[in-house]
């Protein structure tokens, strides 16, 4: 699945060709994605002289096309959803589901394989919007600094015991640190996944703080984590990946102390540590 630096590596490839455009077409070919499209969306965008992007922002793992005086489209990769910039000539391929025929001759594509993501159409104000209202702080970009990000989990763990690990992916706790981010974070605090969340101390909850903004940023730069097939907005892989310190690194050596990473399940997720670094 797409993780918040391949969505922002997204929003970043298509800000430049989206902002200050207008969507003068939309052309919906499959309506069943996570959410059924309704029907009369196309008119309600396009209507009049079309519906102007002023930017693009991201919240989470979504984005946000906001328009010039009302309106956003709101959109979700899924698990294998890519949200591409093309010519207007460009061929239709299977699993092309949605074309956003932009002012400047250029198609804004998504393309989901599995149909588990979202195109939302909505005109109430996004933080108000059900998706949105009760989402947790931002870790990386939008105004938030390490030591207040740290203060929010510390705060938010003190009547929790959840694992450590299972807390940082609730998103009504922190947004955007998936599996991956998670498992590379807490190795690199020495952090064990399975420990209560009440148990961790404010100390380490402002290094941990500081170690997912430093992952995530260092992951956006990147171009994120490719996994399966996911690709940014030029259709090129991410290369962080190439990074991974222990997720997805069953029995290998532990590039501190040569222990064997030890893999386990927790929430239904797997979950990669050493279990001499991180006691």
């Amino acid at each position: 699945m797409p993780e918040l630096p391949e969505v922002e590596t997204t929003r970043r490839g298509i800000e430049p060709f989206a902002v200050g455009e207008r969507v003068v077409k939309l052309t919906i070919r499959q309506r069943q994605l996570r959410w059924l499209i309704p029907d009369g969306v196309e008119k309600e965008i396009t209507d009049g002289n079309g519906f102007m992007i002023t930017s693009v922002k991201r919240r989470a793992k979504y984005l946000l096309l906001e328009g010039e005086e009302y309106g956003t489209i709101i959109i979700h990769l899924g698990m294998t959803g890519t949200l591409r910039v093309l010519n207007i000539d460009e061929p239709v391929e299977k699993h092309d589901h949605i074309d956003i025929e932009l002012s400047n001759n250029k198609i804004l594509r998504y393309r989901d394989p599995r149909r588990f993501g979202a195109f939302i159409w909505t005109t109430e104000e996004i933080e108000s919007h059900p998706l949105f209202i009760k989402m947790g702080i931002e870790p990386v970009l939008y105004g938030h600094s390490a030591t207040e990000v740290g203060e929010h989990l510390y705060a938010k763990s003190r009547k929790r015991k959840t694992a450590i690990k299972v807390f940082i992916m609730n998103q009504h706790i922190i947004t955007g640190v998936g599996n991956i981010y998670a498992c590379e974070a807490l190795f690199s605090c020495g952090i064990n996944p399975t420990i209560g969340c009440n148990i961790v101390s404010a100390k380490s909850y402002q290094k941990l703080a500081e170690t997912i903004q430093k992952i995530l940023t260092k992951a956006i730069k990147s171009g994120g984590t490719t996994l399966q097939d996911f690709r940014n907005s030029d259709g090129k892989p991410g290369y962080f990946q190439q990074q991974l310190q222990v997720y997805g690194q069953t029995d290998a050596a532990c590039t501190i102390c040569s222990t064997s990473i030890k893999k386990i399940t927790q929430a239904q997720r797997s979950t990669w540590y050493c279990p001499q670094c991180q006691k």
